[in-house]
């Protein structure tokens, strides 16, 4: 079944003239994101926990829309739905936007998994549907008050990222894609990750981002690229900034990355699929080590 999604896949972006390519596994510079951990391995290397500096120095060298279909690595990752190696479908498409990105990863996933209807959703409209509050404005006490009384939890945490996705993951998400494929969109800047931002509907500036939901898993996240080197540096500031408060590892920032982006990455939308847990749906699974060959958690 895996081998046939492969070649699901391949032949997908071959017939729409996109480029595989192969980036290093091993790389010089861990990621900054506060909430990823890379692995670390001798010679002050790292296995990647994506492929995405790689491919945007690709696409800033004149690539054109290329995607990769490999293994990628994260510390801790251990659980239901995650291990520590897993499979990711990356790709980035020049000149479209986040919609149109939606567009292609609906006919990908339909073709893997059989269709079903698309429904989108406002990040913020889910927040007030099920807890009555903005979460683009609520504060800390109120996160935590509400979390309380859906979830059992004995924490004191000052980030307000914290209790939003405590809240999505726990009471949210596993409503989502059930019989339908969910996309979730205008997330808050603090998700923001390497997605520009924007304003909704309301005028609040949001993250041009989105996620995918399929029976109650995140499958996909995407958005319209980042492509400001100056706002890349502070926002890895930033990173380094809650790493500190947080006492976690501090890792430089990957200056070939950006001396790409100095370069000049073009307009893009990106998106990283699980294939893993395309699997686990396409099996009827239940946790993500069956999906593999051998897990190693």
């Amino acid at each position: 079944m895996r081998a046939h999604i492969y070649h699901q896949i391949r032949t997908f972006f071959a017939e729409r003239k996109v480029l595989e390519v192969t980036t290093p596994h091993l790389v010089t510079a861990a990621v900054t994101d506060p909430h990823i951990e890379s692995i670390t391995v001798a010679d002050k290397r790292y296995l990647r926990t994506s492929p995405e500096y790689a491919m945007k120095r690709l696409l800033a060298g004149g690539s054109g829309d290329i995607y990769q279909l490999s293994a990628s690595f994260r510390a801790g990752d251990v659980g239901q739905y995650h291990h520590p190696e897993f499979t990711l479908l990356e790709w980035y498409r020049l000149g479209w936007n986040s919609a149109t990105l939606r567009n292609e990863i609906t006919e990908l996933v339909g073709l893997l998994l059989g269709q079903r209807t698309v429904r989108t959703h406002d990040y913020a409209d889910l927040f007030a549907q099920h807890f009555s509050c903005d979460p683009h404005h609520a504060s800390v006490d109120e996160l935590a008050a509400i979390a309380q009384q859906h979830i059992t939890i004995c924490a004191e945490e000052s980030d307000p990222l914290f209790w939003l996705d405590l809240l999505f993951s726990h009471i949210i998400a596993p409503t989502l894609g059930q019989n339908h494929f969910d996309f979730i969109y205008n997330y808050p800047t603090s998700q923001a990750a390497l997605a520009q931002w924007t304003q909704d509907e309301q005028g609040r500036v949001v993250a041009d981002r989105f996620e995918l939901y399929i029976d109650g898993m995140e499958i996909a996240n995407g958005c319209r690229e980042l492509t400001d080197a100056a706002e890349h540096r502070r926002r890895f500031a930033e990173d380094q900034r809650q790493r500190q408060t947080a006492h976690a590892p501090l890792y430089s920032a990957d200056e070939d990355f950006l001396a790409a982006i100095d370069a000049g990455l073009p307009s893009c939308a990106g998106v990283a699929v699980g294939i893993d847990r395309i699997v686990m749906i396409a099996a009827n699974l239940t946790h993500i080590q069956q999906a593999m060959t051998f897990a190693v958690a």
